[in-house]
């Protein structure tokens, strides 16, 4: 690669503290997000499927039988499908090199796909990937989500907010503030609309997932991602960086999550318990 771009440096800079710990053992984790009013749930590892160590993932989401990933950084963001049943790479498409790729999420027969400092939120054709039309948006965007009984899309900027928006025009059409304990819960990053009407959003420099009641913000649950870390050699954590990428399996109560630069995507279920359901 080149040089890195001024907004990358200053990406590279907020994760640098995280990826020293990657380097290290396990004894060095954030420590995991704990409440006295919700439950903390594990994630238990069902399935490993092997992929390239070169996705910055930002987006995460599946679609019938193709799992769809959005990457970031300038100079190297792409969007790709991805078979289910072979994990094998059905189509890619490059961003431009001057824009930054963030969260994507499928509505219909579109695919949004949102940047990070840009302010361009691009709709793309679903099984092509290619690009429609742009709109632009103010702020920063990082993951985004559809529900679909709700027909709005979902999105979060860094912040404790997500913001709905129309999933035709974009435009945003309210906000809800996350907290637990009553506390905001800062850093809101990749975000999964569950089939039971939840939003679970990674949060941004930790193994927490947290699930949220998007109607009022509250967190419902917080889910310990440490298990996924643990379960992987030191060599493949020498080159992965933060935990991010939440898709539900539908018609389950399965999902598929992994990070950026991670060498595995894992099929999980959250649980209080070591037991897991057959579903």
């Amino acid at each position: 690669m080149g040089a890195m771009t001024v907004r990358a440096r200053t990406y590279a800079a907020l994760v640098a503290s995280l990826l020293a710990v990657s380097a290290c053992s396990s004894t060095t984790q954030p420590t995991p997000v704990t409440s006295d009013s919700v439950p903390t749930l594990t994630t238990a590892i069902l399935r490993e499927y092997d992929r390239g160590n070169d996705a910055f993932t930002q987006g995460f989401e599946i679609d019938g039988d193709v799992l769809y990933e959005g990457t970031g950084l300038e100079g190297s963001s792409f969007v790709r499908r991805t078979s289910l049943e072979t994990m094998t790479e059905l189509d890619r498409v490059d961003l431009p090199s001057d824009l930054f790729g963030e969260g994507i999420t499928v509505d219909g027969d579109t695919l949004w796909q949102i940047t990070w400092q840009d302010g361009v939120a691009i709709a793309r054709d679903r099984d092509t990937l290619t690009e429609r039309r742009r709109v632009n948006y103010e702020g920063e965007g990082w993951g985004l989500c559809t529900q679909t009984p709700d027909n709005r899309l979902v999105m979060s900027d860094g912040s404790s907010t997500l913001t709905f928006r129309d999933p035709t025009s974009f435009e945003a059409e309210g906000t809800v503030n996350v907290t637990l304990d009553g506390n905001p819960v800062e850093r809101l990053n990749e975000l999964e609309c569950a089939d039971d009407g939840s939003v679970y959003a990674n949060v941004w420099q930790t193994f927490d997932i947290m699930r949220i009641d998007p109607e009022t913000g509250a967190v419902t649950a917080v889910i310990d991602g440490t298990p996924l870390w643990d379960s992987m050699s030191d060599s493949q954590r020498g080159g992965a960086d933060v935990f991010n990428g939440i898709a539900q399996i539908p018609g389950t109560d399965r999902f598929l999550v992994t990070g950026k630069y991670w060498p595995t995507i894992f099929e999980v279920q959250f649980t209080d318990t070591a037991s897991v359901g057959q579903n």
